[in-house]
């Protein structure tokens, strides 16, 4: 098929890789513009687009695809299809009509569940024990398009990190699977009254919340990893907990328990097993009690 591709992070990159393998012709890559990055603050070209240009395709980058220039610049292309992942731009009208089949989005979560900007991180707070991928017809409102194809799977103690690794590949194989035969697929549409919102992950709530349940802030240290970090501050410095463990240790929410930060929480304890200080690299917890010493008793806030 004449296809262009929209996406921009890593999550995005399985699914260009595998059209590409395919034997798609991707006649265009749409990606945001490169953002400062580094502590050099250079502009960077989005995942994406290194991989786009690695594989000598056109990438357009533009701050929107509002403008009229834009929509008749992506109309010319004559699309049978655009595929979009984690694109990052809203889609006007113009652009959704424009190919003969329309847009296609790979969503990770199982929808109506999960609509929106941060579906893996949302499903591991709400506890959910399982999410997926699926691909939809795209239209003008907040995913809410008919559901062409799905495929769970379980969550099981995932990071964010990892769970969305995970759907970036399984996405990328539903798509390939999608465009071999998509007229053995029946349009789904979804239901409304099931859907949830995944708003965008605030940096401020990953500060952890020792007032929950150990359950569930072990649920936020695993969908803050690896960004923004689920943290903790002691002394006037940020400490990020990138994995732990339930105790059903009794405590005061936030109470350095023992001197291993066994730490209080609402109802049990959790246990740090990675843990790491501003600007410094990731260590173990027997490494970073070696160096920092937190005394039994003290409140982490």
């Amino acid at each position: 098929m004449r296809i262009a591709f929209m996406g921009t992070p890593d999550f995005a990159v399985p699914a260009l890789n595998a059209l590409h393998e395919a034997g798609h012709e991707i006649v265009a890559v749409y990606s945001q513009p490169p953002r400062p990055a580094g502590r050099g603050k250079k502009l960077a070209p989005s995942p994406v687009q290194r991989v786009a240009e690695e594989l000598g395709i056109e990438v357009r980058t533009p701050v929107s695809l509002k403008g009229e220039t834009e929509q008749a610049a992506f109309a010319a292309l004559d699309l049978d299809a655009a595929i979009v992942a984690a694109y990052g731009l809203i889609l006007p009208q113009a652009i959704l009509d424009a190919p003969k089949m329309g847009c296609l989005n790979i969503h990770g979560s199982l929808l109506p569940r999960w609509r929106g900007a941060a579906p893996v991180q949302r499903a591991i707070l709400a506890g959910d024990t399982e999410t997926g991928i699926t691909i939809m017809q795209m239209e003008a409102g907040l995913d809410t398009g008919p559901m062409l194809l799905k495929a769970a799977t379980p969550i099981n103690g995932k990071t964010a990190g990892e769970l969305t690794e995970e759907l970036a590949i399984a996405g990328a194989d539903l798509m390939v699977q999608y465009l071999a035969s998509p007229s053995h697929y029946a349009a789904e549409a979804q239901d409304d009254a099931l859907a949830t919102y995944a708003k965008k992950i605030k940096k401020q709530e990953a500060r952890l919340d020792f007032s929950g349940s150990a359950e569930q802030v072990e649920r936020q240290i695993r969908a803050y990893n690896p960004q923004p970090g689920a943290f903790f501050e002691f002394e006037n410095n940020r400490y990020k907990i990138l994995e732990a463990q339930v105790s059903d240790a009794k405590g005061a929410p936030g109470k350095a328990l023992d001197d291993h930060l066994l730490i209080g929480c609402g109802t049990g304890a959790i246990q740090p097993t990675i843990i790491q200080k501003a600007g410094k690299p990731a260590m173990d917890l027997k490494s970073f009690l070696n160096g920092t010493k937190i005394p039994i008793g003290t409140v982490l806030q």
